[in-house]
C-alpha cells in the first residue's frame, strides 16, 4: 500500500502553490470578521431563549425538530454521504492506496457538517423546551445532545452507504422520527416534553452521556467501514456531487432538477403501455400523469406535507406567515408536475415536431399542476382551520387560487438560465446581483399577482370571504388564460449558444 500523504504532497507540488503567509492572514481575518458580524445576532438569539416556554407549543416545535432530522438524514443519504472530488474519484479511489486514508478527508468534512448541524439542533431544542432555570447548563447540555444526535445520524448514513443492511436502519430511524413527529403534534407527548423541559441536571447529564456514548460507537463503526464502501457507490456519489457543484458554480439551480430527474429514471426499467385515446393536447400531457403515477411515494409525501402549515400554526406562526407557507407550498407542489413544459422549453424544435400548437399544449399541461396545487392548498387551509390557525371558511380559497399557481409553475418551468451579465445593484445591505434575483422571482411574480386577493385577505382579515372568493376566482382564471394566450414557442429557456 502506498502512502497517501506522500501522494497528496506530490500532487500539491505539481499543482497549486502552497498558501502564502498573506493568504493565511486573509483567511484568518475573514473568519474573524464573520465571527464579529455574526456574534452579536447569535448572542441575542441565544439570550432570548432563556425562560419557560408555553407548553401548548412544545409539541409542534418537537415535531418540526423531528422533521428537520428526517431532512438531515435524507439529505445525507442522497448526497452519499461520503464522496470525493472528481480527480480523486477518478485516480486515487481506484489506486492501491489505503481506502480509509483516501476517504479520511471526506470523513472529517462530514464530521464538521454534523457538528454544525448539531449546534443548530441544540439551539432548536432549547427554543422548543425552554430553560426555566440554570440556562447555561441547559444550553450546553442541549448543544452536546444535538451534536451527538447529528453525528450519530451522519455515521448511520455512512454505514448505510457501506452496507445495504444498514440502509434498513436508516429507513427505520426516519420512520421512527416521523412517528415521533405525528405523536408530538397530536399533543400526546405534551407531558413528556414538560418533564424533559424541567428535568434535573443529573438526568440531563445522563441523557447527554448516553447519547454521546451511542454516537461515539456509531462514529467508530462508520470510520472502520470506510474501506468497505463499494467503489461504484463512491463514484456515483462523486459524479452526482460534481454535477451539483457545477450547477452551484454556474448559479443555474434549474440544472439540479434535471440531475435529480435523470438519476431517478436512469437505472429503472419501465413497462410499455398503449397510449390512451385522448384528444391531441391532452394526449401530449399524458406522460406527466404517468410520471406522477409511477412515483406514488412522492405523491404521498406531497400530500403529507400539507400538514406543515398546521404544525407552524401550533408553533405560534402569524396568520400572514401561515398564508405565505400555504401559497409557497402549493406553488412548489405545482412545479413538481411541469417536467413536460420544461422539456418543451429546453428543446423547442422537438416540441414543434409534435404537431400540437404551443398554446394548446401549454393549456393541456396546466391541468395537472392546477389540480395538485388546488388539492394541496385546500388540504393545508383545512388543517389550519382545524388547528385554529385561521378562523373562517378559508379552505374555499384553495381551488380559486389554483389557476394562478399553475400559471406561476409553468412560468418557472420555462424560465431561462441565470443571466450573469446583468448589472449588480448596490444597496445599503450589500451588492445584489440582478441575474439570480430575476431568475428566482420568475414565476413567483405571476403567482403572487394571480393570488393577490388571497394575499390581501391574509394581510387584512375580512369579516366575510365572499367578495375575496369571487375576486380570486376571476383573477386566477385571467392570469392563467392570459399567460397561455401570450406564450410563444421557442422564447424561453434557451441555453447559451442555442438557437431556436
Amino acid at each position: 500500500m502506498g502512502d497517501i500523504k506522500a501522494v497528496r504532497a506530490y500532487l500539491r507540488s505539481r499543482g497549486r502553490t502552497r498558501a502564502s503567509l498573506l493568504d493565511q492572514y486573509a483567511t484568518g481575518f475573514g473568519l474573524a470578521m464573520v465571527i464579529v458580524i455574526l456574534g452579536r445576532p447569535v448572542s441575542g438569539v441565544v439570550s432570548g431563549l432563556a425562560g419557560p416556554v408555553d407548553p401548548a407549543r412544545m409539541g409542534a416545535g418537537a415535531a418540526l425538530l423531528a422533521l428537520g432530522l428526517i431532512g438531515f438524514l435524507a439529505s445525507a443519504r442522497a448526497a452519499g454521504p461520503v464522496l470525493l472530488p472528481a480527480p480523486d474519484a477518478s485516480w486515487l479511489l481506484l489506486s492501491p492506496l489505503h481506502r480509509r486514508r483516501v476517504l479520511g478527508r471526506a470523513g472529517r468534512a462530514l464530521a464538521v457538517v454534523a457538528v454544525v448541524a448539531g449546534l443548530v439542533l441544540g439551539l432548536g431544542l432549547v427554543a422548543v423546551l425552554g430553560a426555566p432555570d440554570l440556562f447555561v447548563w441547559r444550553l450546553l447540555g442541549a448543544l452536546a445532545l444535538g451534536v451527538s444526535v447529528t453525528a450519530g445520524g451522519m455515521a448511520l448514513a455512512v454505514l448505510g452507504q457501506a452496507s445495504q443492511s444498514w440502509q434498513v436502519w436508516v429507513t427505520a430511524t426516519m420512520v421512527g422520527l416521523l412517528v415521533l413527529a405525528v405523536v408530538a403534534v397530536s399533543g400526546q407527548a405534551r407531558s413528556v416534553l414538560a418533564v424533559a423541559a424541567s428535568a434535573p441536571l443529573p438526568a440531563l447529564a445522563g441523557a447527554v452521556s448516553g447519547a454521546a456514548v451511542l454516537s461515539g460507537l456509531l462514529v467508530r463503526q462508520a470510520w472502520s467501514s470506510l474501506d468497505r464502501i463499494p467503489s461504484r457507490t463512491l463514484l456515483a456519489a462523486s459524479t452526482r456531487a460534481g454535477h451539483v457543484a457545477n450547477a452551484a458554480v454556474a448559479l443555474d439551480p434549474g440544472a439540479l432538477a434535471w440531475i435529480a430527474e435523470d438519476n431517478h429514471w436512469r437505472a429503472r426499467k419501465l413497462r410499455s403501455r398503449r397510449w390512451p385515446a385522448l384528444p391531441a393536447p391532452l394526449a401530449l400531457a399524458w406522460h406527466d400523469w404517468r410520471r406522477l403515477a409511477r412515483r406514488p411515494g412522492r405523491l404521498a409525501t406531497m400530500l403529507a406535507t400539507a400538514a406543515l402549515p398546521a404544525v407552524l400554526a401550533q408553533a405560534g406562526g402569524a396568520p400572514a406567515a401561515l398564508g405565505a407557507a400555504v401559497l409557497a407550498g402549493a406553488l412548489a407542489v405545482a412545479a413538481t408536475s411541469t417536467a413536460g413544459a420544461r422539456r418543451d422549453s429546453d428543446n423547442p424544435s422537438l416540441a414543434r415536431l409534435l404537431g400540437v400548437g404551443h398554446r394548446k399544449a401549454l393549456a393541456a399541461r396546466a391541468v395537472l399542476p392546477l389540480l395538485l396545487s388546488g388539492a394541496w392548498a385546500t388540504l393545508a387551509l383545512s388543517g389550519l382551520m382545524i388547528t385554529g390557525g385561521l378562523a373562517g371558511s378559508w379552505w374555499l380559497l384553495g381551488v380559486p387560487a389554483a389557476p394562478a399557481l399553475a400559471a406561476g409553475a409553468l412560468r418557472m418551468a420555462g424560465r431561462r438560465p441565470v443571466d450573469h451579465s446583468m448589472p449588480v445593484i448596490d444597496t445599503p445591505g450589500g451588492a445584489i446581483p440582478t441575474g439570480p434575483l430575476i431568475w428566482a422571482l420568475t414565476g413567483v411574480d405571476l403567482a403572487a399577482l394571480g393570488c393577490l386577493p388571497v394575499i390581501t385577505a391574509l394581510l387584512y382579515p375580512p369579516a366575510g370571504l365572499g367578495g375575496y372568493l369571487a375576486a380570486q376566482a376571476v383573477t386566477g382564471v385571467l392570469v392563467l388564460v392570459g399567460y397561455v394566450m401570450r406564450a410563444r414557442p421557442g422564447t424561453t429557456a434557451v441555453a447559451p449558444g442555442q438557437t431556436t
